[in-house]
């Protein structure tokens, strides 16, 4: 009797350690599958990104070989049919030889081929060159709040006078309002006399027959037509400001009508500028807030291809 308790106790102990068994195999079976089914998506995986880079990279590569063909179409549209000429523009009862950087805006815009000279129509300083810096900033009427005296007062202040020495600050009113016009120089004459007779201070305003028929640009959907047309404004104006500091500096810092400066800011960019061991960069951002506080090489193979590819992807149509 007791043997075969015992039996039937080693029996069911076998049957135990058997189900437990199977159990784990089908455990283990299933852990291999499931091993093998991640090995299988990490292959699919890495091959999809290898795809996306190749085509990223072929995308790069069209991308370059467009622009330089645009690049090549350009020089040859201008070589055949505009003369890069010098023109002498009155300002401050001084006549000064100007380069004609803004002859490239007459190939993207019929209605200034008809224009004798395209060149700001106020000019109040005394049209500083030779400069490390050219600051730029457009303004336009912003009712009854204006921030520009502000953002003057912080951006000359936070200079040391070395810097101030070498650098110009360009205005660009990009308003066809007078009223405001005169309301800027009017302003700036009166806070920023010695600016003004060192020439670390300028003030342009955009001709009126510049701005293009916006219908001529990229059709946009009916909700964002507002929206893009004072944005293709303000990329012409910022295009217009470029071209016209473009020969002052060796570099071009772009800024903002409404902006405060941080404590030696343009110290330390130019710390940061002269530390870079490599001189083949295009432009720095030194702000999170889009175009502000990007600075350009100067040099006129630099601005004036980018003043190029801003008008050529808002113009052209693709």
């Amino acid at each position: 009797m007791r043997t075969r308790h015992v039996n039937l106790l080693i029996a069911l102990v076998a049957v135990l350690l058997f189900s437990f068994s199977c159990f784990c195999i089908s455990r283990m079976t299933h852990t291999s599958n499931q091993l093998t089914n991640c090995r299988n998506r990490i292959s699919e995986f890495k091959e999809t990104i290898l795809r996306l880079k190749n085509k990223t990279e072929i995308n790069r590569q069209e991308l370059i070989k467009a622009f330089n063909q645009m690049k090549y179409e350009i020089a040859e549209r201008e070589d055949a049919s505009l003369n890069s000429v010098k023109k002498k523009v009155n300002a401050l009862n001084k006549n000064e030889t100007v380069s004609n950087a803004f002859e490239v805006l007459r190939f993207f815009f019929p209605h200034l081929r008809k224009v004798d000279r395209i060149y700001p129509d106020v000019i109040i300083g005394k049209e500083k060159t030779g400069v490390s810096f050219a600051l730029g900033i457009s303004t336009v009427n912003r009712g009854n709040h204006s921030y520009l005296k502000q953002t003057l007062t912080s951006i000359i202040s936070r200079m040391t006078l070395s810097e101030e020495k070498d650098s110009v600050v360009i205005v660009s009113v990009a308003d066809s309002n007078e009223d405001y016009l005169k309301s800027v120089v009017d302003m700036i004459t009166k806070k920023f006399k010695r600016q003004l007779m060192s020439g670390s201070l300028e003030v342009i305003s955009i001709p009126a027959y510049f701005h293009p028929n916006i219908s001529h640009a990229k059709q946009s959907t009916d909700d964002s037509e507002k929206l893009e047309s004072w944005q293709i404004k303000q990329v012409l104006d910022f295009c217009f400001l470029m071209l016209y500091a473009q020969p002052k500096a060796m570099y071009y810092l772009q800024l903002e009508d409404d902006i405060l400066a941080n404590k030696m800011y343009l110290t330390k960019i130019t710390d940061f500028v002269h530390n870079i061991t490599s001189n083949n960069w295009f432009y720095i951002e030194f702000s999170v807030l889009g175009f502000i506080g990007n600075i350009f090489h100067s040099e006129y193979i630099y601005i004036t291809y980018y003043v190029k590819y801003l008008v050529f992807i808002m113009f052209v149509p693709v």
